[in-house]
């Protein structure tokens, strides 16, 4: 996987291409070297998120999360994390897991007040049923990938870094199929399927 400055230019150009609506992998790189699962950018809190496969059918497959900020006029890698890579998943309606996060760069601002005082930039991988249309992060929107799996980020307060937003996983009607909140470890629609197996 790259590192240092390439890294962080092939990452810019992934939330360019998000930001343009278009698909975030970039059509030079081929995707059995490297494949952006999923990209998401919240533009209104300057924060991003992208989820690589490198080696995706290989024995050395390994993921990356990627998270980036707003800062400085322009996107900057900001931190993430690395592990072996999972494999397909079946998902009923909705699974939410793998959060992370790193401290805003605008930690460097204000010293010595700078944890407390500085925004934290999460996010969480979340995996979704054929049913789904889209799901809410909060108030964002999010269309549901023909593949299922996307990556969600947000800001929130340093305090609060723990807590993920109510994700909420909609059907083609509109109609709530599912909705996991902020410290929840399972979905209501599989706590409903385990409590009818009682």
């Amino acid at each position: 996987m790259w590192t240092g400055p390439r890294l962080e230019t092939f990452l810019r150009g992934v939330v360019r291409r998000v930001l343009a609506r278009d698909a975030p992998q970039p059509w030079w790189i081929p995707r059995r070297m490297l494949s952006v699962v999923s990209a998401d950018v919240d533009a209104a809190a300057g924060v991003g998120a992208v989820w690589i496969v490198w080696r995706p059918k290989s024995p050395q497959m390994r993921e990356h999360i990627a998270l980036l900020e707003w800062f400085g006029k322009q996107w900057r890698y900001v931190g993430g994390g690395s592990g072996p890579g999972e494999g397909p998943v079946n998902v009923d309606v909705l699974d939410v897991r793998s959060g992370g996060g790193v401290l805003s760069l605008t930690r460097s601002i204000d010293p010595p007040c700078s944890i407390t005082a500085a925004p934290w930039i999460g996010c969480a991988k979340v995996r979704l049923g054929r049913d789904v249309s889209h799901v809410l992060v909060g108030a964002r929107r999010i269309e549901n990938p023909e593949h299922c799996e996307l990556i969600a980020v947000w800001a929130s307060p340093y305090i609060r870094r723990g807590a993920r937003p109510v994700i909420v996983a909609l059907g083609r009607d509109g109609a709530e199929l599912s909705r996991i909140g902020p410290h929840d470890s399972l979905d209501t629609r599989t706590w409903a399927r385990l409590r009818e197996d009682l």
